[in-house]
């Protein structure tokens, strides 16, 4: 990855008890990892007097309201669970049973329940044992084995699950319409992508939710993998990517990886070891920026790879084009070629040649700045060519709007201005400027190290174009002012700077 890399996978998740009929509210999103569950007094009575015999809660939580003086609350939530939980193992007040099995075990998993508690949580239980009170119900083996754990949740309103127990918790909340559980799950995923796993989740985590149709879970995959795609070319899960997640992933321009060369060589691992019909592989080598990779490792991979000599013929207009592309000078070949397609845009390459690490330490301390050196462009043409870069980083900036000012009406008076008020700032400006930057901008991108479970990965990725010095909201969520900021890495704020050329048409492309 862009950034030097034990995790902590398993989460306690809980939400508050709810009852679905009598008023209640319905549970909302899920929360933090770890919550305190809150139980309905007007259910939670209700229910605990029938299957505990009594009709009425202990005296100990009657409060005094003879007067608004001595209203208080008394909260014996805590206690009324640890009731729930013990109802799981007192068989005799149970009232239903729940057999499950699976295909591949002629013995089933017996669960004694009771009907009332399912059916506040789970409006399937509610129709299920409407009219019996003996359920056989079939599962997989993944979501059977987590069986008695969705159960205690339906009593008590939590759950501790595991990096690989997420899809099939996920299975059982959404087969049996416990909605938020479903969310709590589908958060917890979101929440954990950065988790490490020998085998690696994200990819399997972005096919379940491609297969469900949730698109924010699809999303935040998607993002994650385009911008840590180094790591995961180097992992297990590399293998496990299916050819349409490939495909979206290799027409994206914000994958962060080394460079072209090292996309290339994933690719024809990938392709190498799921032997796909010609057709996809002709679709996937096609998507590779063959002009990014410089011509001696072109023509060594012309050479050597035995993957392009199966499918020469697919390729060999772009790697053609790509030989042109840096024989000739950028405004020279853009007169012949149109240069404003994908093919002719860097991604966001962490080579020496792109860009510069910047790491800032307590970055809240003072204005920092630095300087450093990019090609001019990937163009062979351009080699020797450099432009010479310098940035500038404030942690406490403030915009003209909250800048003092004097008052019209008390004279001498000033408006205050709070340092809080202030927000980091990030201005990367070209050193020097040269008629060889005709026909090129350049497209800066700064990438934010953090660390989550253990790992350094990138967070966030600010881009800016050359009509812009200045990343927009850059950092506009986060207190540097702490120690313990999600942002900072041992009190330290890890950048890493990408300057992109990219070429325009001069004058309009021949058909």
């Amino acid at each position: 990855g862009p950034f030097p890399s034990t995790s902590q996978p398993g989460t306690w998740w809980s939400h508050p008890f709810c009852c679905r009929k009598a008023g209640c509210a319905q549970s909302q999103a899920a929360h933090s990892p770890r919550i305190t569950p809150q139980l309905h007094p007007l259910c939670c009575a209700w229910f605990l007097g029938a299957a505990l015999g009594r009709s009425h809660l202990p005296p100990a939580q009657k409060a005094d309201l003879s007067g608004e003086a001595t209203a208080a609350t008394i909260n014996h939530s805590l206690t009324l669970l640890q009731r729930l939980q013990e109802l799981l193992h007192n068989s005799n007040s149970s009232d239903s049973v729940l057999r499950v099995r699976t295909a591949a075990s002629d013995e089933a998993k017996v669960f004694h329940t009771h009907q009332l508690l399912l059916s506040l949580q789970s409006e399937v239980f509610e129709s299920l044992l409407r009219n019996q009170s003996v359920l056989t119900l079939h599962e997989q083996p993944e979501t059977a084995a987590l069986f008695e754990k969705f159960i205690r949740y339906l009593y008590c309103g939590g759950v501790s699950i595991l990096l690989h127990q997420a899809i099939p918790m996920h299975q059982l909340a959404s087969k049996y319409r416990v909605w938020g559980l479903q969310r709590g799950v589908a958060e917890y995923m979101k929440s954990h992508l950065a988790s490490e796993s020998s085998q690696g989740h994200v990819v399997g985590w972005y096919h379940y939710a491609v297969r469900i149709g949730d698109a924010a879970l699809q999303e935040s995959c998607l993002q994650f993998l385009a911008w840590n795609l180094s790591a995961v070319l180097s992992s297990a899960e590399w293998g496990s990517v299916s050819v349409e997640l490939l495909l979206l992933l290799l027409e994206r321009s914000d994958l962060v990886l080394h460079s072209e060369l090292e996309l290339y060589t994933a690719v024809e691992g990938w392709l190498g070891r799921r032997q796909p019909e010609p057709a996809v592989a002709e679709r996937v080598l096609r998507a590779i920026r063959y002009p990014m990779i410089p011509p001696s490792q072109l023509f060594r991979l012309q050479a050597q790879s035995a993957v392009l000599a199966r499918h020469h013929g697919a390729v060999q207009d772009l790697l053609f084009q790509a030989f042109q592309f840096h024989a000739a000078s950028p405004l020279h070949f853009a007169k012949y070629f149109d240069v404003n397609c994908s093919m002719f845009l860097p991604r966001n390459y962490l080579a020496p040649s792109w860009g510069s690490q910047w790491v800032i330490n307590n970055p809240a301390r003072d204005d920092r700045s630095t300087s450093f050196q990019t090609q001019l462009g990937p163009s062979s043409h351009d080699a020797g060519k450099r432009v010479t870069w310098n940035a500038l980083f404030s942690p406490r900036w403030l915009p003209v709007s909250l800048r003092p000012v004097y008052s019209d009406t008390v004279p001498g008076a000033v408006q205050p201005a709070r340092i809080e008020d202030g927000r980091p700032r990030l201005v990367v400006t070209p050193a020097m400027s040269s008629p060889d930057f005709a026909g090129v901008s350049f497209q800066k991108t700064v990438l934010v190290g953090v660390r989550q479970q253990g790992r350094v990965l990138v967070k966030h990725a600010y881009s800016f174009h050359q009509s812009s010095d200045e990343a927009p909201d850059f950092l506009a969520h986060a207190d540097l002012q702490k120690r313990a900021s999600e942002y900072l890495i041992d009190n330290s704020l890890h950048l890493h700077i990408i300057v992109k050329p990219v070429y325009h048409s001069l004058i309009k492309v021949k058909k």
